[in-house]
């Protein structure tokens, strides 16, 4: 880092945060009413859809998203989609939505794509408020081959070996030199790239644990009584942040050379 966190700027840093993720954190809270209160003849997994798509009309409309966000986060939750139905297939039986809903395709509700929205909303959000920079040699081609194949993996790794302990060195081979630099207020932080992954990683695992808990979906072992989530679901998640990263990043960029153009 060329600067430390003291008093204020760490306070300030924790407020960026939040707004950050806004919408992450509204969909919490969604969860925790729907869990709690009465919905009435509504279910559940159709409230939280219809409720997700409000709040990003209310966050547009207040201009606190763009409209560039907005797409960035309607990409996300077509991309969530897609592994969902995959994942929750009965053959793969990875986790599953046990509750009711019409608003579904297949046995996926529709909602389901904004958990993953909810992680593109968070990095497109602090891109622009902590106005990240990428140092280094960014390997913006490589880095979309790396997405694209740890995408596959989740798909293929249910029927050939999975090799995400070949993926995430690979991260770290790929990325190597590459910081990503942020602004609290004036002065410039640095952080590997990397670790921002792997720390996002553990604060959506936290954030799984607690949507498991409250019933956003199922995992087998949690069908009958709730346990927490695996450990093991953290190199997981590590490989979603990157495909995230990958996908705003490269946006980013070439929504730069757009205007240089």
């Amino acid at each position: 880092m060329r600067g430390r966190f003291y008093g204020t700027e760490f306070l300030i840093f924790g407020i960026k945060q939040a707004r950050a993720c806004v919408f992450a954190g509204l969909f919490f809270i969604l969860l925790f009413l729907s869990h709690q209160l009465p919905l009435g003849p509504l279910p559940r997994y159709d409230f939280l859809f219809l409720a997700s798509v409000a709040i990003q009309v209310v966050l547009y409309l207040a201009k606190i998203e763009t409209k560039d966000e907005i797409k960035t986060i309607a990409l996300f939750h077509v991309i969530g989609l897609m592994l969902e139905l995959y994942k929750t297939h009965p053959s793969i039986g990875s986790w599953s939505y046990p509750e009711a809903g019409f608003l579904k395709i297949g046995t996926v509700p529709l909602y389901s794509g904004f958990m993953y929205a909810a992680v593109g909303s968070y990095l497109s959000q602090s891109w622009r408020i902590m106005r990240l920079r990428l140092t280094g040699k960014v390997p913006y081609w490589p880095s979309a081959v790396l997405g694209i194949t740890i995408y596959l993996n989740f798909f293929t790794n249910h029927f050939f070996p999975d090799i995400r302990w070949i993926l995430i060195p690979l991260v770290f081979i790929v990325f190597l030199g590459v910081s990503v630099e942020f602004i609290v207020t004036k002065k410039i932080y640095r952080m590997p790239v990397s670790l921002s992954f792997l720390l996002i990683a553990f604060f959506i695992w936290i954030a799984e644990n607690i949507s498991t808990y409250l019933g956003a979906w199922k995992y087998p072992h949690q069908l009958t009584t709730w346990n927490m989530v695996s450990l093991h679901k953290i190199t997981s998640w590590f490989l979603l942040v990157i495909i995230s990263f990958i996908l705003v990043a490269n946006l980013k960029h070439f929504k730069v050379r757009e205007k240089k153009l």
